[in-house]
């Protein structure tokens, strides 16, 4: 595999490099360090990856990068690139994201038409389905986002469909379920509560607690994102979610039992655009990808909690 991975300093994008990486293939990791949080986080993302034969790295946005070059050998694109973050997507700043993960998705399937590739994986979310379609949560549900995040992984979802569709791009959408775990962005709620039990500070909780997310250990998101690359059906989406369906109140009970402490909390209102709930029907993703989580919810916390503790 000849891989091109963009988003590759972020949380799943570099540890999709490293997987590749130990599979044997050779990566091209394209990033431009968006300001939505540090660049020195992203950087350290990036250390373990530096220095490496196969893995060489561009410091660009799609929009700037020059892609045909990038793809002339590539057999596989994995596009994470993104502007994260659904309550940061409102007003003015939903241009950013209209640019960061509409257009940039459009410029480089655009790219992707005169190239042979094997598979284009996009990392969509489960922020595209919204709070009106039944549980679990099934491919075929009418998305209907309740954030402009969630409608920004929409369209650019339906962009890869339409390059499928038109110029048989073999394009496969992957809507992750919250994601979590080793270099989990600081603004994601594990993060947050566990940096607060670590450190013996309060956290704010949005809303009554009792919201639900399907939460889903990067290793297994990433499995799934290899998986993908070699038997994921063209024009398909699948929903990747690691099984782990609690409440909020349950999580913070369990981070009391990983870290050796509960964090105190202070109640704020919900916040717009927040899903109530979470839970996705991964059969679709057995079925054809051999999709399968390995790493239940206490598990993965403490491995953020061992990751943080050395971290801080």
């Amino acid at each position: 595999m000849h891989a091109l991975v963009t988003g590759v300093a972020g949380f799943i994008g570099s540890t999709l490099a490293e997987r590749l990486l130990a599979d044997g293939a050779d990566v091209i990791g394209l990033d431009c360090f968006t300001d939505y949080y540090p660049r020195a986080i992203k950087e350290r993302n990036l250390a373990s990856l530096a220095g490496r034969p196969a893995f060489r790295f561009v410091e660009s946005s799609l929009q700037q990068a020059d892609l045909p070059r990038l793809l002339s050998d590539r057999t596989h694109v994995f596009h994470l690139a993104a502007q994260a973050g659904v309550r940061k997507s409102w007003g003015r700043d939903f241009a950013v994201y209209t640019e960061n993960n509409i257009a940039a998705t459009q410029i480089l399937l655009e790219a992707c038409t005169t190239r042979p590739l094997e598979r284009v994986v996009y990392a969509s979310s489960s922020s595209v389905y919204g709070d009106s379609v039944s549980m679990p949560m099934r491919e075929d549900a009418l998305p209907q986002p309740v954030s402009p995040y969630g409608v920004s992984k929409l369209a650019a979802e339906q962009l890869c469909y339409l390059y499928y569709s038109n110029y048989g791009i073999p394009a496969v959408s992957l809507r992750y379920f919250t994601v979590y775990g080793p270099r989990q962005r600081p603004d994601m709620g594990f993060h947050k509560f566990l940096r607060a039990a670590i450190l013996g500070h309060p956290i704010t909780l949005y809303g009554d607690g009792e919201q639900t997310r399907d939460f889903t250990f990067v290793a297994d998101a990433v499995s799934a994102t290899v998986a993908a690359a070699s038997r994921g059906v063209p024009g398909r989406v699948y929903n990747i979610g690691g099984g782990s369906r609690v409440s909020i109140n349950e999580v913070l009970d369990l981070i009391g039992r990983v870290a050796g402490r509960r964090p105190p909390v202070a109640g704020d209102p919900a916040q717009k655009g927040d899903m109530r709930h979470t839970y996705a029907d991964t059969s679709l993703a057995r079925g054809e990808l051999g999709f399968a989580p390995t790493v239940d919810l206490e598990q993965g916390l403490a491995a953020e909690h061992k990751w943080l503790t050395e971290t801080l």
